[in-house]
């Protein structure tokens, strides 16, 4: 049995046939996603001059993916990938320069408003597809949560380099590069992304290519939302797009009060840089702890660490906090992923991650609006409350519903009211 505690590594997992062949453009087209809301901010703010309306615009962009990426998920088991990503990369990248020209050109708000709705409505959801790529092709190998915290190690590397690449743009090159270059990366990304259509997972399957297609004819296709865990863990992830849009918009505030601009992407990629770091070292660790207590004793970590957010009043301690806070998102994003593996059925998976996708920009897109307007109208790192108030509220929920994340024992089926081909066994 002490064989069996040791977790295989990073390098078996990245040994993992064709692995390279999704991950590289995966890679790429997921980079925009770190660019869109700073970019977004930013180039607002220019315009109007107010954190609040720039961060009402990103809003929507938020609340768009957030109620449009479940049923995107859903297309793509259902349809497949590659059907869903092509039309709409060449949406978002269309949508984005539309919305682009419109701020330069001092449209009225509304007009951003109805802009920002496609913008956000069709980002790729390329991290939860490579995730499903991920499940096809392990299945119910150990390697299933080496592959679920690299995943959030790749996820943090984005928003270490998005938001530097955002901010060095807007604010060195012109207030509308950001978003530009988000677009042009969505496009050719997405593209490349799609056209690996050996590792996209069967159809309506239970698994990747291997699959024999005439065991099991039909899937019934019913929400992952239906999946009790499923509903808590949002409510999980709301908490965690609480802190990226806290974050995103209180550290610009912070910065901009004390004439250094340029420093937002660093704080920003200090903050990220942790939460990768610490990421690497989930995939590292073999865990005894089952994921339902890690989740339970990380989150209040996260919530404790953001809570000293606005006391903060130089950019050395925001650093250090912001370093800490990172560091405690990973393990909660990276037990949150690998409880879906236990809650939910392969043919629904995609769907679930993008249910925890879009619950980060939902929670993102209300606190960048409430930050925003507290930085108005307070200024004095008001917008650090949000983080603190979207983590507590989340812990809350997580300690009064946690037996609702209990994965099912070996002979019990997976998880009632999601279609599935038979009652199943986990693992």
């Amino acid at each position: 049995m002490a064989s069996t505690v040791t977790r295989p590594g990073y390098g078996q997992l990245l040994r993992t046939r064709g692995a390279w062949t999704f991950l590289l453009p995966g890679f790429a087209a997921r980079q925009p996603f770190a660019m869109l809301t700073l970019s977004l901010v930013l180039l607002v703010q220019h315009t109007t001059g107010s954190y609040g309306v720039a961060g009402a615009v990103a809003a929507v962009t938020g609340v768009s993916m957030a109620l449009f990426a479940p049923y995107s998920g859903r297309l793509a088991d259902r349809y497949g990938q590659r059907t869903v990503l092509l039309p709409g990369v060449l949406v978002h990248a269309a949508s984005g320069l539309t919305l682009t020209f419109l701020a330069l050109a001092d449209a009225p708000l509304w007009a951003l408003f109805l802009a920002a709705v496609p913008t956000g409505a069709s980002v790729p959801q390329v991290g939860p597809m490579v995730r499903a790529r991920w499940a096809a092709k392990l299945k119910d190998s150990p390697l299933m949560s080496t592959a679920a915290a690299f995943e959030s190690v790749t996820d943090e590397l984005t928003f270490v380099l998005g938001p530097l690449l955002a901010t060095a743009l807007c604010t060195s090159v012109d207030p509308a590069a950001g978003l530009v270059t988000e677009a042009a990366l969505t496009l050719v990304g997405g593209l490349l992304f799609a056209a690996q259509k050996s590792t996209q997972p069967v159809v309506g399957g239970v698994g990747g290519a291997g699959d024999s297609a005439g065991g099991h004819a039909r899937v019934e296709h019913v929400s992952a939302l239906r999946v009790p865990g499923v509903r808590v863990l949002i409510v999980v992830f709301l908490g965690i797009g609480s802190v990226f849009g806290g974050m995103q918009v209180s550290l610009a505030a912070f910065t901009e009060s004390i004439g250094e601009p340029g420093l937002n992407g660093v704080l920003y990629g200090v903050f990220a840089a942790g939460n990768m770091i610490s990421g690497l070292a989930c995939g590292a660790i073999a865990w005894k702890v089952a994921p339902q207590q890690r989740l339970l004793v990380g989150y209040t970590a996260l919530a404790l660490t953001a809570s000293g957010l606005w006391a903060a009043h130089s950019v050395l301690v925001l650093a250090g906090l912001g370093l800490l806070v990172g560091m405690c998102i990973a393990p909660a994003i990276v037990t949150g992923y690998t409880l879906v593996e236990g809650l939910v059925p392969a043919g629904a998976r995609t769907e679930a991650f993008t249910w925890l996708t879009g619950a980060v920009a939902l929670g993102q897109a209300a606190a960048v609006t409430v930050a925003g307007q507290l930085e108005d109208r307070f200024r004095e790192g008001a917008g650090f409350l949000v983080p603190m108030g979207g983590t507590v509220l989340a812990l809350a929920v997580l300690v009064t519903l946690r037996s609702r994340l209990a994965t099912r024992p070996h002979g019990r089926t997976v998880a009632r009211g999601v279609g599935h081909r038979a009652p199943a066994t986990v693992d």
